[in-house]
């Protein structure tokens, strides 16, 4: 019995992906179909990164197809590829970096530093490679949460050599200054520095710089919403009113300057004693998935109240490095699929592919 492209593409229709709960013909995941004789082989590209599921993902496609009647031998290729997407109109992307995630609260102690240390480095467990800028100048915590404490290097004496640590590629304020030394500098010159960080760094190739930016709507956060090509924008919250609303002016910023919304992280969801396993909602419950729904938004998930991501980040060694197999991390990697699966869904840049015109007297 002969077997057609047409069979195939038509049994792969009712794969879905896991990930982006779509099927994979439409989101053009499936390349390269071949078939000789009773044996068939093709490709399946992931825009997103996805380490931990793409064995699942084979498989998945393997059996569908080696139902097919005829079909003695099916041998699949899945693998992630991550381009750069659409920024903000008008705003150049950054040398050497693919695509930038800004995680942002409206207000402080909302859990959002460590959520972003913990999702930078989920995406480079799933395969991708991950830088992570502190972009709180007054209190830049990223080197306590990495362990690091050295200053970055330069090879040309203008220029800064990103720090490696855990697999990410981290800059932070935090390498150059004493950690006793307070930030007493306004605004402008706050802003000045952290453009200079942002773009003196050497980055390296990086699929996803991820920004953990400081609590708030102010001058930081308006220079890096209107001057750094921002992909996307992740907000961290708890259930609580007072820090929703807060959350929601960080919302509309970001829809004013035109930075899509990825989602919505609700950090410090629950409470399980860790003695008697009663479970408890201290801050109320629902508010971020009532949020993330009135903006027409994406719960991306939750996470508890729980003494070890505290002490994970305060040891210098984030949950997700710390127990790559706890159902924390686990969390924690689903969150990073979702928001990685997101930045594919939009619009690709394609300004890399123009070439560049000069014009010389001759």
């Amino acid at each position: 019995m002969t077997i057609s492209e047409l069979q195939i593409t038509t049994e792969l229709k009712t794969v879905i992906d896991p990930n982006t709960h779509k099927d994979l013909v439409s989101t053009r995941s499936v390349k390269n179909i071949r078939i000789e004789g009773n044996r068939i082989s093709l490709d399946v590209y992931l825009g997103y990164p996805a380490n931990s599921q793409l064995g699942l993902i084979r498989k998945m496609v393997v059996d569908k197809l080696a139902a097919l009647p005829g079909v003695a031998e099916v041998e699949v290729n899945v693998s992630s590829r991550i381009v750069s997407h659409s920024v903000q109109r008008g705003v150049k992307l950054i040398p050497g970096v693919k695509n930038i995630i800004a995680v942002a609260s409206g207000k402080g102690g909302v859990g959002k530093s460590t959520t972003a240390v913990n999702l930078a480095l989920a995406l480079a467990a799933e395969g991708a490679h991950v830088g992570m800028l502190d972009a709180d100048i007054y209190g830049p915590s990223l080197p306590t949460m990495i362990g690091v404490s050295h200053k970055p290097d330069s090879r040309d004496g203008k220029s800064l050599e990103p720090v490696e640590a855990h697999g990410l590629q981290v800059m932070s304020i935090g390498f150059l200054i004493d950690p006793d030394t307070p930030m007493v500098w306004r605004g402008p010159m706050a802003t000045q520095a952290l453009e200079q960080l942002l773009t003196d760094t050497r980055w390296r190739e990086l699929d996803y710089l991820v920004v953990d930016m400081p609590p708030g709507t102010g001058d930081i956060q308006l220079t890096l919403a209107q001057r750094v090509p921002v992909t996307g924008a992740v907000i961290v919250t708890t259930p609580q009113d007072i820090a929703l609303i807060d959350a929601r002016k960080g919302f509309k910023m970001f829809e004013k300057v035109g930075i899509p919304i990825l989602g919505v992280v609700e950090n410090m969801s629950i409470h399980i004693c860790t003695r008697c396993g009663h479970e408890e909602h201290i801050f109320g419950t629902g508010g971020a998935e009532r949020m993330a729904t009135d903006f027409g938004s994406e719960f991306l998930g939750a996470l508890p109240l729980d003494i070890r991501i505290r002490e994970d980040a305060d040891g210098g060694k984030p949950s997700v490095v710390a127990s790559p197999d706890s159902r924390i991390a686990e969390i924690y990697r689903q969150i990073a699929r979702r928001v990685a699966v997101r930045i594919a869904e939009q619009a690709q840049d394609h300004s890399a592919a123009f070439p560049k015109i000069v014009i010389q007297n001759t």
